[in-house]
Parts: C-alpha cells; sequence; structure tokens
C-alpha cells in the first residue's frame, strides 16, 4: 500500500513537471516569434528613417521625429519583453531537463551561442536608436538592408538546430547557412538595381 501511494505521488510530481515543461515551451515559441518580430521591424525602420533624410523638409523632420519615437516603442515594449521572455522560459526549461541532458546535448550549446549573438545584436540596435537619435546617419539605406538580414541568418540556424538537434550534420549546416547569406545579398541588390530604376518599387 505505501509503495503504490509512493508509485502513485512519484507519478503525480512528475506529470506535474511534465506540464510545466510544456507550459515554459510555449511561452518560449510565444517570446522567440515576438523578439524576431520586433528585431525584423526595428530594424525595418532603420532603413526608412535613414530614406527619410533625403526627403526635402518639413517631411523629413515630421518622418524622424516619428521614426525615433517607434523606434524607441519597438524597442521598449516588444523587443525587450519578448527577448527576457525567451531567456527566462529557456533557462527554466534547461533547469529542468538537467545537467546530465545539457552536457550531452551539443546542440543545445550551439544554439545558446546563437541566442547570445542575438542578444549583442539587440543591444547594438539600442545603440543605434541613441546613435540616429543624434544625428548619425552614417550607414546607408543598403547596408541597413543587408543588417535587416541578421536576424533571418539567425532563425535559420537555431530553427535547424532546435528541430534536428544532435543529427544535424554542423559543417553541411554551416555551408548551408554561408549559401544562403550569399542569395540573401544578391537579393538585395538585385532589389537595389530595381529600385535605382523605380523608386516607388
Amino acid at each position: 500500500m505505501l509503495f503504490r501511494a509512493y508509485i502513485s505521488a512519484k507519478l503525480r510530481r512528475n506529470l506535474i513537471l511534465f506540464i510545466m515543461f510544456l507550459l515554459f515551451k510555449s511561452l518560449h515559441v510565444v517570446g522567440f516569434v515576438a523578439w524576431f518580430a520586433g528585431l525584423f521591424y526595428l530594424v525595418r525602420m532603420f532603413v526608412y528613417h535613414r530614406e527619410s533624410q533625403d526627403l526635402a523638409q518639413p517631411e523629413r523632420d515630421i518622418l524622424t521625429r516619428q521614426f525615433h519615437l517607434m523606434e524607441k516603442r519597438v524597442y521598449k515594449i516588444i523587443c525587450n519583453p519578448a527577448m527576457m521572455l525567451t531567456w527566462t522560459c529557456g533557462l527554466v526549461m534547461l533547469y529542468l531537463h538537467g545537467w546530465e541532458w545539457f552536457k550531452a546535448n551539443s546542440w543545445m550549446h550551439l544554439k545558446l551561442v546563437f541566442l547570445i549573438a542575438l542578444t549583442i545584436y539587440q543591444l547594438w540596435c539600442k545603440k543605434t536608436i541613441v546613435n540616429l537619435e543624434a544625428g548619425d546617419f552614417s550607414v546607408g539605406a543598403f547596408q541597413w538592408r543587408l543588417l535587416n538580414e541578421v536576424p533571418t541568418i539567425f532563425l535559420l540556424a537555431i530553427s535547424l538546430l532546435a528541430v534536428y538537434r544532435n543529427a544535424l550534420d554542423f559543417g553541411l549546416a554551416f555551408l548551408g547557412i554561408i549559401g544562403f547569406m550569399v542569395l540573401l545579398v544578391m537579393g538585395a541588390r538585385a532589389y537595389r538595381r530595381v529600385r535605382e530604376k523605380n523608386p516607388e518599387a
């Protein structure tokens, strides 16, 4: 009887832990999606912010003020909370998995490296907001378009790691990501040529 009660208590505990894990995993995905959405939107605004400097007055000043406001809000209301939610839920899931699981899964080590790099990218975006507000428009619109694709690289790499895990051939995946980056640059250059012929495109 005591043994059955012990087994029953252990099953309940494992069930509760499993439900908690699924909850944190769901919130982790929500945070991840919102984080990338915020970064894509933020850097796209940097593109338009830079292009607005080529307009005549008073349109330039009106758009500049609006972009300052939008960039700060997107960073503060979307990017930061989403980043914190992603990190918090991810670290809780790692804790629930345990140290032995973490040591045995090298894909997670690489995923954490990408997440740290993505966090640094976001902090760089924060510095960029400050620089743009100070009137530093030294980076051109085309360069911003290329930098806007950086989160796409992170998204591809992290998604591959999360789906394939230890079955992923890291060398082959790296070559694939490099090839994808080349395609992105070629696409951006092709779009620039189209825009030069037709600014409304």
